[in-house]
């Protein structure tokens, strides 16, 4: 395909790891509110652990396709993300033995809204915003999202999340929720994600596709799918190649 984003008029990206580097900023925020106290601790692995719980508890708030359903839609039974990080980790932490008062707690939990950005990601987006609209599409809260961008100065045109659509990624109501607001068919939007279910969900429901490897995403020891597939449109290295590969 010699222009993959020839019909393309705009860009949505995941956050929580495809932009942002989640893992290595929340080990170092544990790392610093607990300041040295249960030194056998791996607070790498337990951030991972907390990754998990997190996915866990969509699925159970959602079922596996993302949706939340009726009353869920309406906000009778949506419970934001900041909540579902703040319950799993006190479980998490209770299952450690690690005793942090309620200041400390929200603080850590909090720092999943102060996400750094990919060493690409900055110089990456204002490449492709002057071709594309740029907007996100993260399971995060709105509030969350907006943090993450004031706090790692990422330029989006517009931000999306589950919580305006009362669905999670990778329910058709968050792709197709998106794409209302852009005024836009799928077709003439591209989905950017290092995640494959993310990027196969939205082109099932014809959007354009681009997957972008994350090696670290777990870490330097990290068991991470980044292998390119002929499937989606775009196969990229990070935000630069991405930008190369669609003329900007």
């Amino acid at each position: 395909m010699t222009d993959p984003g020839g019909s393309v008029r705009a860009l949505l990206f995941d956050v929580q790891g495809t932009a942002t580097d989640f893992r290595s900023t929340v080990v170092e925020a544990a790392e610093h509110i607990v300041g040295g106290r249960w030194p056998g601790i791996d607070w790498g692995g337990f951030v991972d652990r907390w990754r998990a719980a997190y996915f866990a508890a969509l699925t159970a708030m959602t079922g596996p396709d993302g949706a939340a359903g009726a009353a869920g839609a309406a906000g009778a039974e949506w419970s934001s993300v900041h909540a579902v990080y703040r319950d799993s980790l006190r479980r998490l932490l209770d299952e450690h033995g690690v005793r942090l008062d309620d200041t400390e707690v929200e603080e850590l939990t909090l720092s999943w809204q102060r996400l750094r950005p990919w060493p690409d990601t900055v110089a990456g987006l204002e490449r492709l915003r002057s071709r594309y609209t740029l907007a996100t599409l993260s399971n995060a809260d709105v509030s969350a999202v907006v943090n993450i961008a004031k706090a790692g100065g990422l330029r989006w045109d517009a931000v999306f999340a589950a919580e305006m659509f009362g669905a999670f990624k990778p329910s058709p109501a968050a792709y197709l929720g998106a794409a209302r607001y852009l005024g836009l068919p799928p077709e003439r939007i591209m989905m950017v994600a290092c995640h494959k279910y993310d990027v196969v969900a939205a082109a099932g429901l014809g959007f354009r596709t681009a997957f972008v490897a994350r090696p670290l995403e777990f870490g330097v020891a990290g068991a991470v799918d980044v292998t390119y597939d002929r499937a989606f449109d775009v196969n990229a290295a990070d935000f630069l190649d991405l930008a190369d590969q669609l003329g900007c």
